[in-house]
């Protein structure tokens, strides 16, 4: 158990007397607060924050950390408020305490809602204060090590919260030594079993390979002394969860896992790291394409290094890892390296690119909450944007770019800006047109090109992979559609107002705001978003409105014309189970929050909707229709070689853009290629499918209609 005498003594190799002093006092003042209370352990209750402030004093935080740590519960658990907080320990360390604590007073009945609450306001608390994540991981760390008094369900709950945020928040950060705890504390909780069983044949073949693995690190040691360069020489040990998922991913048995010899080598320059690796090399073959320059290109967590596997002895892989001090402890203690460094521990230069990132990556977090839509919807985008895979792309400039693995051109324009990501039409990438949903690899040089007045499109959403384009495109798309929801509404209700010989303007002041009332609406716009999106029927709008003005009195009139499809209204879509066409017979159905969904007049799906007495709309196409729209063509063929190649070369040569190719063996004779093609209408996918009839192969061709 830890005791606040000897948390001082530890202290006082970096703060001042007084700053002691004042943790001390945050101690005492816990202490109090929390008296009587105890953990499920039977502990008293402060021991909890007093373990926190010994995690967040082995990183050397200041004394504000310190006493946000040891106050962390007490807005949560006690009388104490945050004003009083504020005027015992000022405005900073209440602030710090604020945004650890848990949303505690409101009552959630679903626990993914609450969680989600609580990760949002944290965020906000982070872009105040990076800190508050840092006591926040510490809190978490500390009850992680104490979930033995705990139910096995509970444990596993917030075993997988830790795996979900927490680890990966740590990891996004660079506090490499919380994150890999909290993973293997999470895995031993989660799979116990299966964690003791690795950890005992981890001691095993460790016991066994002690003779070989000293044998190698002499060999190291001689060559680096040999060659006059300072280096410290470590093993790297793996932990219990990094093992686990590489057999049950990469299909691997543990022993040859365990056949992998890892060594690190800590030197004191940059120029340093490089010489080593050059005598390493002389001293073992590399294993071609297994070398990264993480000090040239670091990761988004500021981690910092040079990673090279050799042929070692018998052919075993060696893995070495060559960075500087600064480097490791950046490694090791990431964002919180930054007050390491005001304790005179490393330089500034390796901390402030990454204490510099982490404020960006927050900033990127707030953004992406202010465009979501709920907090669950954020919950998800922040899930999916913690540490994924990274490649690094170039701007024409030459600035590097840092993505997600499989990211795209347009997830390159968000991160360049939100407006570019908005307005992009086109790229280019290594000084050539490509498509837009192209996966980019690293070292790629992508140029995005734009125009003024272009809008995000819907499609995009199926391919992006970062969260803040997800976010960007959803964010748009919802006012867009809003506006767009709004305009149909206005069209349909005018239109139905017409077959009564009436328009909105002709209404006797008081009836539309009788009838707003009457639907607890506030606006006419709001009446007109609920008619476009489908909640509400324009025809029946039209004769209460009617009678209402006519004083009840209503006469037979003639039906509503059809309605002009607007192909630049987002609140009119085009089903995929019939893929309509110019010159196809069609009918609109109202889906609530869809506006209105196109269909083709034979559709299965769309007389399924009538027979169920889904609101329906008479729907004409313009006259003057400039895009094209998608279709589907199923073929069955005589299996040969190329056939998709010929294929795709007739479609170019018709001008149509291929959406998608699914092929199927029906037998070692038969290949069924379903596609789906853009095209301008009927008359041109007549003319695609004349050509299709050309190929010696083709048994038989038909327009797929799904529904």
């Amino acid at each position: 158990m830890f005791a606040i005498d000897d948390l001082a003594d530890r202290l006082d190799g970096y703060l001042s007397k007084d700053e002691i002093r004042q943790v001390r006092r945050a101690y005492y003042y816990a202490e109090q607060a929390h008296d009587g209370q105890r953990r499920r352990s039977g502990e008293p209750y402060v021991t909890h924050p007093l373990a926190v402030a010994n995690i967040l004093a082995n990183m050397h935080m200041d004394p504000q950390s310190l006493m946000a740590a040891m106050l962390h519960d007490v807005i949560e658990d006690t009388a104490v408020t945050r004003e009083a907080l504020e005027e015992q320990f000022g405005a900073e360390v209440a602030n710090l305490v604020d945004g650890v604590s848990k949303l505690a007073k409101i009552a959630y009945e679903d626990k993914a809602v609450a969680q989600a609450d609580n990760l949002q306001k944290m965020v906000l608390a982070m872009s105040r204060d990076i800190r508050v994540i840092i006591v926040k991981l510490a809190d978490r760390l500390h009850n992680m090590r104490t979930l033995g008094s705990l139910r096995p369900d509970k444990k596993r709950r917030i075993a997988r919260e830790t795996l979900d945020i927490y680890a990966r928040i740590a990891n996004r950060l660079g506090i490499n030594t919380i994150r890999v705890e909290l993973e293997d504390l999470a895995f031993q909780a989660i799979h116990p079993m299966r964690a003791e069983r690795i950890r005992s044949a981890v001691a095993h073949a460790r016991g066994n390979r002690r003779s070989l693995v000293r044998q190698i690190q002499n060999r190291l040691q001689e060559t680096l002394d040999n060659a006059d360069l300072p280096g410290t020489l470590t093993g790297r040990q793996k932990h219990l969860l990094s093992i686990y998922r590489k057999m049950r991913d990469q299909h691997k048995s543990f022993n040859d896992l365990m056949d992998v010899f890892g060594f690190r080598i800590i030197t004191d320059r940059v120029d340093d790291c490089y010489r080593i690796l050059g005598k390493v090399h002389q001293l073992y073959k590399p294993v071609p394409g297994r070398f990264k320059d993480y000090i040239a290109i670091p990761k988004s967590n500021g981690y910092q290094s040079l990673h090279t596997t050799l042929f070692g002895v018998d052919g075993y892989p060696i893995e070495v890892q060559i960075r500087t001090r600064a480097m490791e402890a950046m490694a090791n203690n990431g964002i919180a390296a930054h007050w390491l460094y005001k304790a005179g521990h490393t330089d500034q230069s390796i901390v402030s690119g990454s204490h510099k990132r982490a404020r960006e990556w927050v900033q990127g977090l707030l953004e992406m909450q202010r465009q979501a839509g709920s907090s669950l919807e954020f919950f998800e985008h922040v899930k999916n944007d913690l540490f994924p895979d990274d490649i690094y792309v170039f701007t024409p400039k030459g600035e590097i770019m840092e993505l997600p693995r499989n990211a795209t051109a347009v997830d390159f324009a968000y991160a360049v800006h939100t407006d570019i990501g908005n307005s992009c039409i086109a790229c280019r990438v290594n000084r050539h047109l490509a498509s837009l949903s192209m996966p980019l690899s690293s070292g790629q040089t992508v140029e995005i090109i734009t125009a003024p007045g272009a809008t995000p499109n819907r499609n995009w959403l199926s391919f992006v992979g970062t969260a803040k384009a997800r976010s960007a495109i959803r964010h748009f798309l919802k006012h867009q559609q809003h506006s767009d929801c709004v305009g149909l509404g206005r069209r349909l209700l005018t239109k139905s107002l017409g077959v009564f010989d009436s328009s909105i303007d002709q209404l006797a002041p008081g009836v539309m705001e009788a009838l707003l009332h009457d639907e607890n609406l506030e606006t006419t716009d709001d009446l007109f978003h609920a008619i476009g999106a489908g909640a509400k029927t324009a025809y029946s709008i039209a004769r209460r409105l009617i009678r209402t003005d006519s004083g009840g009195d209503l006469a037979p009139l003639p039906k509503l014309q059809p309605l002009t499809i607007d192909m630049g209204n987002n609140s009119i879509s085009f089903a995929r189970c019939c893929f309509p066409l110019p010159g196809d017979s069609i009918v609109g159905h109202l889906t609530h929050g869809d506006g209105v969904v196109i269909h083709r007049g034979e559709c299965a799906n769309a007389i399924g909707l009538l027979a169920k007495g889904e609101q329906s709309v008479d729907i004409d196409w313009p006259d003057d229709l400039s895009v094209s729209l998608p279709s589907s063509l199923r073929l069955e063929i005589k299996t040969g070689a190329r056939l998709i190649a010929q294929i795709a070369a007739l479609l170019d040569d018709a001008g149509a853009d291929i959406e998608r190719i699914d092929t199927e063996e029906n037998d070692s004779h038969l290949t069924i290629i379903t596609l789906v093609i853009d095209v301008r209408d009927r008359v041109h996918l007549a003319r695609i499918m004349k050509r299709m009839r050309n190929l010696s192969q083709l048994e038989s061709m038909r327009r797929v209609i799904a529904g």
